[in-house]
């Protein structure tokens, strides 16, 4: 009861715009939820753990919380024991993962251990992760999949929900409503401390310099881009679900003993036929194609083409002749 009166005393509009928006969509933190907060110290984790923590009481969640330590600068250590205390001393219960040194070389290494150690901790406790991820970092990650020149599927930026792993536990992005300027009023009115990662204001990352010198741009050419582009990736994001359920249909029908029903898919629109490789290539487990790749196989699969062959990323093998579309590991080399 303490708790829930704590939390009306500090009820903003912060509080109420969250609390309207999960109940318009409880797919996001649903009822009851054992949820794992990934908390950084930086501006938008901290508004997350604030938030959640107050309403806990109203939507009967149990939270617990990660930090993870890149090791990357002399402060880390220190920020991660500084948070440690502050969570202590209001006995909010946060694990610390620490990096082995050289271990997350690059901002695509640190990302992947982040998610790593996060199904693992989600795992044992049961929970699923969430993240404190804005429109802010919806709109940088967009811009950085359209200049490196992805597929569409790869624009559907940071989807609200997704799964961490086929079998694993789900990744929640409530915060996706926000910008990064108002998890730092919120911050602000909420008088909480942040811990400022000085790897954030590195240009060695290419998110950094989109985050410090393009939107910048963009908003003050057109105000509001940021959360426009963020909705134009959440509306992708439900093309791509749609497209996917409706790809998995078509593709039961094609599939045939040792692959794919070549004439078949040779015979579908070259948008279609893209489609449907690309996603039975994600099902076997394949990395995702660039698009130039993509297209390529698109254009050698189509109908009346001759027989051929490609090797792709991870091992693997395609190869067509005759009706059959066939995709192998090929035999490790010693």
């Amino acid at each position: 009861m303490g708790e829930t009166h704590l939390s009306f005393l500090r009820w903003t509009s912060w509080h109420d715009l969250l609390h309207r928006r999960l109940l318009m969509q409880p797919q996001l933190l649903p009822q009851g939820s054992a949820l794992l907060l990934a908390v950084s110290g930086g501006q938008d984790s901290m508004a997350l753990l604030a938030l959640l923590q107050d309403l806990a009481p109203m939507h009967g969640w149990s939270l617990s919380l990660w930090h993870g330590d890149h090791g990357w600068h002399d402060r880390s250590s220190r920020i991660a024991a500084e948070l440690s205390s502050w969570c202590q001393q209001r006995q909010l219960p946060l694990q610390v993962d620490q990096a082995a040194v050289g271990q997350v070389p690059s901002e695509a290494t640190a990302r992947q251990w982040r998610y790593a150690q996060l199904e693992q901790r989600a795992r044992e406790a049961g929970a699923d992760v969430v993240t404190g991820h804005t429109a802010s970092d919806r709109a940088e990650t967009m811009l950085l999949q359209l200049a490196r020149g992805s597929d569409m599927a790869c624009l559907a930026a940071l989807p609200s929900v997704r799964r961490l792993s086929p079998e694993g536990p789900l990744l929640r992005r409530p915060l996706l409503h926000l910008q990064r300027r108002d998890t730092l009023q919120i911050c602000q009115d909420l008088a909480l401390p942040i811990w400022e990662d000085p790897s954030n204001q590195s240009p060695e990352f290419a998110r950094n310099r989109i985050r410090q010198e393009v939107l910048p741009v963009l908003e003050a050419l057109h105000p509001g881009s940021t959360q426009r582009m963020s909705n134009l990736a959440e509306r992708v994001s439900q093309v791509r679900d749609s497209q996917t359920e409706l790809s998995r249909m078509a593709l039961e029908l094609l599939k045939t003993a040792t692959g794919l029903d070549r004439r078949g898919l040779g015979a579908l629109s070259p948008a279609t036929r893209r489609l449907l490789l690309a996603q039975w290539l994600q099902q076997h487990g394949v990395t995702a194609l660039p698009s130039s790749q993509l297209d390529e196989l698109s254009r050698r699969l189509e109908s009346g083409a001759p027989g051929g062959a490609a090797d792709l990323a991870g091992g693997w093998h395609l190869s067509w002749k005759g009706a059959e579309l066939v995709l192998q590991q090929r035999a490790a080399e010693h």
